[in-house]
């Protein structure tokens, strides 16, 4: 397997503001070290959102003595309304790595932006591949159903956490149903655009005739998804990208893992390209007593499709309006039409 943060290394150097200087006296400082060298940084590229760096380092002295693998991640150079910033994602990490979900453990938070230009967060580096079409295809039968069963019981794990809690006191709790509420701003989201996307809107009217009960709030992760973890040949290694974390309907990250558009190259496996549905639910339900109904997951798929759609729309105008031209961000912006034939099937007169 190989090593990385997430799918393949890039460009070696950081960004232009960074003083090594500043960041070496930030790791002694937090490491109670006498001396620290970095010996290799490299740019982890798979980020749409953030920024992550693998740092080689050597350290002499304190309680982290000896060579490291650790993660400096920070903001990109544009971002998406929803996504958390760096110092919050940090108190989300640290609230799930205490609930023994598997994430990279955090480290230490930076606010101060002459040591990297932006606020940043340390965390250790974690072995594993993230690749889904590589998961599905190395892994086997044994390794697929030991994999989603893991991914099942550590979701679990992470909506054992509820509200109210103080460390996560930023994060707003919906005072209604959180399902109308999403309607409500994917709504107000194409209403702000120039052009009409009548499947979405049909889509988000589904959504808001069928919306189910209010259930109990929970923790999401709410982009727990193959390609935002690392597997190895033990299984499992850490969920990563937090940002988008917040309070809401267990079923939400339920949908999002098994909706059709992140089973990539295997739609045929329906727990996230990797794994049977079955194995995944086993292994939520070895952790969680809450039992989802066939007709609560398909609500969640549709849902999970309209809001890709109108990530995918958002990361188009991050390339269109300048700020940062990119590639990525308007191929993903291209992902719309399949969408948009997801939405209509699976709200068709047949759809459950």
């Amino acid at each position: 397997m190989s090593s990385s943060l997430t799918k393949h290394q890039a460009d070696d150097s950081f960004s232009t503001k960074t003083s090594d200087g500043n960041l070496v006296d930030f790791i002694r400082q937090q490491a109670e070290a006498t001396r620290v060298v970095i010996e290799a940084r490299k740019r982890l590229s798979g980020g749409a959102i953030q920024e992550n760096w693998l740092i080689e380092l050597q350290i002499e002295g304190g309680p982290w003595a000896g060579a490291r693998r650790w993660v400096l991640r920070s903001d990109a150079l544009s971002a998406l309304p929803a996504s958390l910033g760096r110092e919050q994602e940090f108190a989300v990490l640290q609230a799930v790595h205490q609930a023994g979900v598997k994430v990279p453990r955090p480290l230490w938070l930076c606010r101060d932006t002459s040591v990297h230009g932006r606020v940043f967060f340390l965390m250790e580096h974690v072995p594993g591949i993230a690749a889904g079409r590589l998961l599905s295809a190395d892994a086997g039968p044994q390794g697929r159903t030991r994999l989603a069963a893991q991914l099942g019981a550590n979701l679990a794990r992470l909506h054992q956490l509820r509200p109210p809690c103080p460390a996560l006191a930023f994060l707003p709790v919906p005072e209604a149903s959180p399902a109308l509420g999403t309607v409500s701003a994917y709504r107000r989201y194409l209403d702000t655009l120039d052009e009409a996307y009548p499947v979405l809107e049909w889509g988000l009217r589904w959504c808001e005739l069928n919306a189910p009960r209010s259930t109990h709030l929970c923790l999401l992760h709410r982009d727990y998804r193959t390609g935002n973890y690392l597997a190895s040949e033990q299984g499992l290694e850490a969920v990563l990208d937090w940002e988008f974390t917040g309070w809401g309907d267990p079923c939400e990250d339920l949908g999002w893992f098994t909706a059709r558009c992140w089973r990539f190259t295997r739609p045929d496996l329906e727990a996230g390209g990797i794994g049977r549905l079955e194995d995944f639910l086993a292994g939520y339900h070895s952790v969680s007593p809450l039992r989802i109904e066939p007709g609560q997951l398909h609500y969640w798929q549709v849902m999970a499709t309209l809001r890709w759609a109108v990530i995918a729309l958002q990361q188009g105008q991050r390339h269109l309006s300048g700020e940062e031209p990119s590639l990525e961000l308007a191929l993903t912006a291209r992902l719309l039409p399949e969408l948009e034939l997801d939405i209509l099937n699976l709200t068709c007169g047949d759809a459950p």
